[in-house]
């Protein structure tokens, strides 16, 4: 968050917060926000009233949600809302979704506008920013990363997994419940390429002192390697009892 300026915040704090749509109530969370992440700015603490303003516009927010979901299924849009909130001054409705597609919801917008008497901003999200915002357990029975460490979500690639050895079980396996890669992939990714440096890649063809063999397997915590050799016997070794074929 930005410097709070005159007044004193701390963790679980009620603040307003100036965004680029309008002023929204907000709950600090964290008093350092992490590097590289946007911050908006706090204006001032919110009072009693503004939390009576918003509880308010968070019930009238259901009904214009219930509202939307039927227009969108009577127009058979092509997406999914998530969620809505009303900006603090009641000027701003903005709905949150996703698609896979490019969506025309000029009709949308104009029919939600016409029954809030307010303007309408339709905000798309990716699938991660979806599961952050809904919450829920990942298969280690753990609170789900993107909801449990805030701020931005890293890009997590297929290179993350196969550095791990752990691209071959699957796509299903590796990702997380909004289909994609799970976020904890980026968590170790560079130990395991510190960790296998200088190890043979899996299918390489290595000499050792039984013979030249194919590697099968490589264990980047204990440092050894699974090598069949062509006489069809299997041997462990570490990395510097071998040397690949050049």
């Amino acid at each position: 968050m930005s410097d709070a300026g005159s007044f004193d915040v701390e963790k679980g704090s009620k603040v307003i917060v100036s965004l680029e749509n309008g002023n929204e109530l907000g709950i600090v969370t964290d008093m350092h926000a992490p590097a590289g992440e946007r911050t908006d700015k706090i204006i001032r603490l919110a009072t009693v009233h503004d939390t009576e303003i918003y509880e308010k516009y968070e019930k009238e927010k259901d009904i214009l949600l219930k509202f939307c979901h039927r227009e969108v299924k009577r127009q058979d849009l092509p997406m999914k809302i998530i969620d809505a909130r009303i900006s603090l001054d009641g000027k701003q409705l903005t709905f949150v979704f996703t698609a896979d597609t490019r969506v025309d919801f000029r009709e949308l917008v104009k029919n939600i506008s016409k029954e809030s008497k307010r303007g309408v901003r339709m905000q798309q999200i990716g699938s991660r920013d979806e599961a952050r915002k809904l919450g829920g357990f990942g298969i280690c029975g753990r609170e789900l990363c993107c909801v449990k460490f805030p701020g931005s979500i890293p890009s997590i690639t297929t290179d993350m997994a196969k550095v791990q050895q752990i691209a071959h079980r699957g796509s299903e396996r590796i990702s997380g419940l909004c289909g994609r890669l799970m976020c904890c992939l980026a968590y170790e990714a560079e130990q395991y390429r510190s960790l296998l440096a200088g190890m043979p890649e899996i299918y390489s063809v290595v000499n050792t002192k039984e013979g030249r063999g194919t590697v099968i397997e490589v264990n980047a915590g204990t440092q050894e390697i699974k090598v069949k050799i062509e006489n069809g016997k299997y041997v462990i070794l570490k990395k510097e009892d071998l040397q690949t074929n050049g």
